[in-house]
């Protein structure tokens, strides 16, 4: 076994990795970069090179020789152990290491800074924006217990796990069967751990979600058309899903979750916000921060089950959704059943704007992680309505998308980091672009 290297890390980066450089003999005059998952900025560490590229190499944490004041004792078992301390107990160095989070070895205060720090530098470096007018992060009231979906794997013997964190290496994707988790809310954590499925089940995913009311629903994923075996004795709801086709093995097809006394309907395929008071916040930011009237049209792209939308109707004169999904659009109707001054249109948002007919004076944009499709953001720049509002999962998207949107004529005028995910390097933010 490799002794490994030695050597200071300077910052975070996205993704949860400390960043630092190699010592200059090894890696030239000027040092190469070495990314370390599980370490802090400032901390003196011995770590063993996995992986090399031209330009950076990434390295699995062996010793932490000189601990930064933020680091603290993970809660979960599972959590990242390194090779130093795992001949005492633990899960090993990564080998045996949950991938879920990535935090937990920082104070919840340490993990507001970085975030705020991280989304500062994507802006800056990939939107080249100078000095980006960045608020405060919101602060989840939870640290723990605040998930109300959980999404598990199912390892060969037919254990509910994560993937590990991977050994340091990207590509890994190996199974961890756990025992413990301190991320969903109470009624979920009270009941994953009674799951048992025979090995070889065929599922690829099994998802849980808290509702109002401490609603359950069981989702199965698989990759064959006809639903496994089960015996259900717990009073929830179970969801079989093929592609896009959902069968219910008992229950209802959907549950409820309410968000600021609001409930929305989500089935069992569509997308929800897995922190429910965080998901209230971002709402009341908008509502804020938003130039609402009810002379004002305003476009919902991505629009999902309609959360922004149901609060944003009644203050505006027009308000069209787009969504691609058709389990999202099924609850966006009945989310919004009420509302005459709304319409949807069901199809990917690139094909949707070819056809629109509405010139809306405000845009919302909650895109997937990959950020806006070009094409869409073409008929953004060309429509160019006064007020856009980016609801952002990746700063380093943002950030691509902020530099076009401003070279497009748009000035950034703030935005506000959400932490909606403690304990993982997860960032959600809202940005507001006003037209020039």
């Amino acid at each position: 076994m490799s002794s490994g290297l030695t050597f200071t890390l300077d910052k975070l980066t996205y993704g949860g990795d400390a960043l630092g450089k190699l010592p200059a003999p090894l890696s030239g005059a000027s040092g190469r970069a070495v990314f370390v998952p599980f370490a802090l900025p400032g901390e003196t560490v011995r770590a063993r090179i996995v992986e090399e590229k031209r330009g950076h190499a990434r390295a699995e944490l062996i010793e932490v020789l000189e601990p930064s004041p933020e680091r603290i004792a993970p809660k979960c078992k599972h959590f990242f152990t390194p090779l130093s301390a795992a001949a005492g107990g633990g899960e090993g160095p990564g080998v045996g290491s949950c991938g879920g989070c990535h935090y937990q070895h920082m104070t919840y205060a340490a993990q507001l800074r970085a975030k705020e720090a991280i989304l500062r530098d994507q802006l800056e470096r990939i939107g080249h924006i100078e000095n980006p007018p960045i608020k405060p992060i919101a602060v989840s009231p939870l640290e723990w217990n605040y998930r109300n979906h959980m999404q598990f794997h199912l390892t060969e013997a037919g254990k509910l796990g994560f993937v590990r964190s991977g050994d340091g290496l990207r590509s890994s994707r190996s199974l961890l069967a756990i025992s413990e988790c301190h991320l969903p809310e109470p009624a979920l954590n009270a009941l994953w751990p009674q799951l048992e499925f025979e090995p070889g089940s065929g599922l690829a995913r099994v998802s849980l979600r808290l509702g109002a009311d401490k609603e359950v629903m069981l989702i199965l994923e698989s990759n064959d058309p006809n639903p496994p075996e089960l015996e259900i004795e717990a009073d929830i709801s179970v969801v079989h899903l093929y592609a896009e086709d959902a069968v219910v093995l008992a229950g209802e097809d959907h549950i409820l979750i309410e968000v600021l006394g609001r409930p929305f309907r989500v089935s069992a395929g569509s997308f929800f916000q897995v922190n429910t008071v965080m998901a209230g916040k971002m709402v009341e930011h908008l509502l804020t921060n938003l130039p609402l009237s009810l002379t004002n049209t305003l476009l919902d792209v991505y629009c999902g089950v309609g959360l922004f939308s149901a609060f944003l109707a009644p203050r505006v004169k027009r308000l069209t959704g787009i969504e691609s999904s058709p389990s999202a659009c099924e609850d966006f109707t009945v989310n919004l059943d009420e509302f005459e001054n709304v319409e949807l249109y069901e199809a990917p948002a690139e094909d949707v704007f070819p056809v629109l007919r509405t010139h809306p004076n405000i845009m919302l944009v909650d895109p997937p992680r990959a950020g806006l499709h070009r094409d869409v953001m073409d008929a953004i720049l060309t429509m160019k309505p006064g007020t856009l509002a980016y609801v952002s999962c990746d700063p380093s998207t943002l950030g691509r998308d902020a530099a076009r949107l401003i070279a497009g004529g748009y000035r950034l005028k703030q935005v506000t980091p959400f932490d909606l995910f403690p304990q993982t390097y997860h960032i959600e933010s809202i940005s507001f672009f006003e037209a020039t």
